[in-house]
């Protein structure tokens, strides 16, 4: 039977979990805080801690830290918050956890993923994991935004790319912020105090491209009028991003395999040979796996370049994270807020330029809105009504598609209701208490009504 600790500082969660941990066969051992958990890893060896990360005595997280920082126990980590929160997620998978849930639990998962863990330390009971050390600006603002389940899926992957060396392969559409993520990834690695160099291929002259990269001597070619560091000498310990990787010829991307097979290079012209210390991030659009249509790049180099692999959402397959991103867009501005029937239509557009365009919209409604909300009015043509994008729908994964609906039909009622609650849920066929708690649930404002 393995043991299963349980750090929750919430009395019921805690029970609960452990019938749950029960029925899987396993024994609970139960901490309601940080002390306790402690005292039972300093006493004891457990095969698996599902770990809350917000505790009555402390942050979870110091916790993780200590227990794959030291020998205090080599069990696998599924962290567990009430929160989704980007850099936590990306900080918890960087330090070392199995896994990363919030609640509430789905609690198949979370059965499946206390079996999953406990079947590996099974296999690998013994063996070190233990992560290198991060540097980390304290309380840095993260740039990138949103809690739905698929960001999610991105934050872990993150957090385990920022734990290791390896080269990183990043793909998704225009506009979903491929580059965020490459800077992200920078950010929490042992880097992040090297330089971060971005160079986007696309915008390169194909004749500049080699020098750009590998650098030239002086007298190399017309022009070369002096030594010049390329772009991967300029990285030095840090990182490289390549973004659009698929627009780089066949023949550079030879070069390119040859630098991260080699790791050293030549600049353009020069001899010596110089070696290449940077972790590279590439970044594209456009196909690239093996055997998928028009794929860009060469094979050979896809598997060089995606030992890790993150694809990146686009925005209408996480379209809970729009009021979000628009938040995070109306800082600076002189907007403030969004209207309720303008909050729907952008949750229901389609956002085929994702969230470059979302942002784009929102910072030329803020301007052209002339006070502090933003409506109906003050949004492009392009948004049409909500009726016109249902369509859309069909895209979305079915808890997004009945979150758009549910959230129309309340908006809806109340405007018949003329904002009366009351009215709207007797319209619903739902109890006024159950209204309210949908109104918080999708972030429908409340206000003042008559009786």
């Amino acid at each position: 039977m393995s043991k299963v600790l349980i750090v929750e500082d919430e009395r019921g969660v805690r029970e609960g979990l452990a019938r749950a941990v029960e029925k899987l066969g396993h024994e609970p051992v139960l901490a309601p805080g940080l002390t306790q958990a402690r005292e039972v890893l300093s006493s004891q060896v457990v095969d698996c801690i599902l770990l809350d990360i917000r505790l009555k005595d402390g942050d979870g997280l110091t916790l993780l830290r200590e227990i794959r920082g030291t020998n205090l126990s080599d069990a696998p980590v599924i962290v567990a918050t009430a929160y989704g929160d980007s850099e936590r997620t990306i900080q918890a998978m960087r330090d070392g956890a199995f896994d990363y849930l919030t609640k509430p639990f789905d609690l198949s998962v979370l059965l499946a993923t206390v079996d999953r863990a406990i079947k590996q330390v099974t296999l690998t009971r013994g063996v070190s994991s233990r992560p290198p050390e991060p540097h980390v600006e304290p309380g840095g603002q993260h740039a990138l935004v949103g809690t739905s389940a698929a960001m999610l899926e991105v934050w872990k992957v993150i957090g385990r790319a920022a734990a290791s060396s390896d080269p990183v392969l990043i793909t998704g559409e225009t506009g979903t912020g491929k580059e965020l993520v490459a800077r992200a990834i920078h950010r929490f690695s042992s880097r992040a105090r090297e330089p971060f160099v971005g160079v986007s291929l696309a915008a390169l002259p194909p004749t500049l491209i080699e020098s750009e990269l590998l650098g030239h001597e002086k007298g190399s070619f017309t022009g070369a009028i002096a030594r010049h560091a390329g772009r991967i000498e300029q990285a030095g310990r840090g990182t490289l991003f390549l973004d659009e990787i698929g627009e780089l010829e066949v023949t550079l991307q030879a070069k390119l395999l040859r630098v991260l097979q080699e790791r050293e290079f030549e600049r353009v012209g020069g001899t010596s040979r110089i070696p290449c210390e940077a972790r590279i991030i590439a970044a594209t659009h456009r196909p690239v796996r093996p055997g998928q249509a028009g794929a860009a790049v060469r094979e050979d180099l896809y598997y060089r370049l995606a030992v890790i692999e993150i694809d990146v959402p686009p925005l209408r397959m996480r379209r809970s994270d729009v009021p979000m991103l628009v938040a995070h867009a109306l800082e600076g501005t002189p907007a403030r807020a969004v209207a309720e029937e303008a909050m729907a239509r952008l949750q229901a557009y389609g956002w085929p330029g994702n969230v470059r365009e979302l942002v784009h919209v929102i910072k030329r409604a803020a301007v052209m809105c002339g006070g502090e909300v933003i409506d109906v009015p003050d949004l492009p043509d392009v948004l049409g009504t909500s009726a016109r994008d249902d369509g859309e729908l069909g895209t979305l994964p079915l808890r997004d598609a009945l979150a758009v609906v549910e959230k129309r039909l309340i908006l809806s009622a109340l405007e018949r209701a003329g904002g009366n609650r009351a009215e709207a849920a007797r319209q619903l066929g739902i109890a006024r208490p159950q209204l309210y708690a949908k109104m918080a649930e999708h972030g429908i404002a409340t206000r003042q009504e008559g009786k």
